[in-house]
């Protein structure tokens, strides 16, 4: 079979950007032909792994072309000439490609692969200014709501229209969690499947940190919530003083939260090593005890929830989103209220003072990941849709022929 996987961006920056990737290298494996198209965009710096290209930018005209780019279906209508694939599996394009790749996809079986809420929100995470879940259909309230300025909010709203008016393009819609979907009913787009996505099988987890260790891997910005962390942490370092806290990645929040730890007496128990590459991030955090999920947000899947878990680390994580759907309240971590440091402390501090309980729930956290968030149930199942696809175009051609 003849994949083309379209996306905003083929660099491995984010969730979306590496379910992509993994996405095509598992096709490949399985003997598929996947190919990817992407912008030529990068958010972080390194060799493009696309198939395919066309201009993007993420500096000062980037809203005009989230709007309309000209170059994005120049480009995609030379791809699928020359690669004619069977299917066009569409990821992420409201950021870069534009609704203008749309009327292309008419002639071939398409899938609209849903990673946040951008279909709805133009910001992409419902979420408020003041961090507050916005419950507001797109318009009007992004702009008196202060989420958009005058210039972009026009923009956009014509994107959004674009968008609606072009989605019959797709033959199936699929969200990477039930909270995606319902977002995505609410707002009248469906019908809408689920897939969850897939996270590497890794060898045995690594033994247990001997001293009690939190993890936190993720961008640092408003919605993941690490100031939240931040406050739990400096409870449960007064009553488990040999705890430590390791918190990966970077973003516009990284001097708040390096002030935070200050003033907060944690700097010789908090460590922020930064951005890391996959890698040296599985090596920082192995051995970890637990994983915090301390968003804001409702986090569409929670991607780094299904990677400790199958690391062996029990996980705390809000209760919101698609983090409910990973993680077993009880029994593989827990759950706690968003925003609520004290609860999030209380979640911690049991893990942190019974390293065996933590291994039990770390455990049981590896077998659930195991059966249900590996990558390759992720491909096969997208495989399965793919054949699906195909097969109902095919009954198609023929009933027209009739």
């Amino acid at each position: 079979m003849k994949v083309l996987i379209v996306n905003d961006y083929a660099s491995p920056s984010g969730g979306a950007e590496v379910q992509m990737l993994t996405l095509r290298d598992g096709l490949r494996a399985r003997g598929h032909d996947a190919r990817l198209f992407a912008s030529r965009a990068r958010p972080v710096e390194g060799p493009s792994p696309a198939d395919y290209e066309c201009f993007g930018t993420t500096g000062r005209f980037r809203t005009l072309l989230q709007t309309a780019n000209p170059w994005a279906p120049a480009a995609l209508r030379r791809a699928l000439a020359e690669f004619r694939p069977d299917v066009v599996h569409v990821g992420m394009f409201l950021t870069q490609l534009s609704p203008l790749i749309l009327p292309l996809l008419r002639d071939v079986p398409s899938l609209y692969h849903v990673h946040w809420y951008r279909p709805v929100c133009p910001r992409g995470t419902k979420m408020l200014t003041d961090g507050s879940a916005c419950g507001s259909p797109a318009g009007v309230a992004c702009l008196r709501g202060g989420c958009l300025p005058l210039h972009d909010w026009a923009l956009l709203m014509q994107q959004m229209r674009l968008w609606r008016r072009g989605r019959g393009a797709f033959d199936r819609i699929v969200a990477v969690s039930d909270a995606v979907r319902q977002r995505l009913l609410d707002e009248g787009i469906g019908p809408v499947e689920v897939v969850w996505n897939g996270v590497p099988v890794s060898p045995e987890p690594a033994p247990f940190a001997p001293r009690p260790t939190v993890a936190f891997a993720g961008r640092l910005v408003l919605e993941k919530g690490v100031d939240v962390l931040l406050r739990a942490f400096a409870e449960v370092a007064a009553q488990v003083p040999a705890a430590r806290l390791i918190v990966a990645g970077d973003g516009p929040e990284r001097e708040r939260l390096r002030r935070m730890i200050g003033e907060l007496d944690l700097d010789a128990r908090v460590v922020l090593p930064g951005h890391l590459s996959r890698r040296d991030l599985e090596c920082s955090l192995a051995g970890a005890w637990v994983q915090a999920v301390p968003s804001r947000w409702d986090e569409p899947f929670g991607l780094v929830a299904a990677e400790a878990m199958m690391r062996g680390a029990a996980v705390v994580a809000s209760a919101s989103g698609g983090l409910a759907e990973i993680v077993r309240d009880g029994e593989t971590g827990f759950l706690v209220p968003p925003g609520d440091a004290g609860a999030l402390a209380r979640a911690l501090l049991p893990l942190l003072r019974d390293r065996a309980r933590a291994e039990r729930m770390g455990a049981a956290g590896r077998v659930v990941a195991e059966t249900h968030f590996s990558e390759a149930a992720c491909v096969d199942r997208f495989v399965g849709l793919y054949d699906d696809l195909c097969r109902g175009r095919d009954k198609e051609k023929r009933l027209a022929r009739c």
